[in-house]
């Protein structure tokens, strides 16, 4: 049970860290859009790529509020293997994510950290619910 215990705050912790860098790129679009361009852009590519962070940052914000109402609701909450692998991946996407902001790395690698740190644990977790809610279990 230590172990449970222990990684329930780690998940939570993570997962506000991830939400805080996206939140963080989603305010500072601009930058983040003409720092992956280069410098002979056009208005137009300027904002194609500016839609699609927008996209990709809603889907991501969107992601969590399925990952975070698992994990309130408490249907996921002491899962151990999905709060092992939503604290690595949102401590991986925390962490890569501030490389993404500081250093204009391009918008292709949003996606490579999109498709790793939010959708694999959003998907996880949407299968356990969906196995906790139709499964029916005995009480122990």
């Amino acid at each position: 049970m230590p172990a449970i215990s222990g990684i329930v705050p780690a998940r939570f912790l993570t997962m506000v860290s991830h939400f805080v860098v996206v939140v963080t790129i989603f305010w500072s679009k601009e930058s983040s859009v003409l720092g992956s361009l280069s410098p002979e852009a056009t208005t137009a590519e300027v904002t194609s790529k500016e839609t699609e962070l927008t996209v990709a940052l809603s889907l991501t914000i969107a992601l969590f509020a399925v990952e975070l109402s698992g994990f309130l609701s408490g249907v996921t909450t002491l899962n151990s293997t999905q709060g092992l692998l939503s604290t690595c991946a949102h401590a991986s996407g925390s962490i890569s994510l501030s490389f993404f902001l500081l250093e204009g790395w391009p918008l292709a690698t949003y996606w490579a950290v999109f498709t790793f740190c939010s959708v694999l644990p959003a998907a996880v977790e949407v299968t356990l619910v969906v196995c906790a809610v139709t499964c029916k279990r005995r009480p122990l």
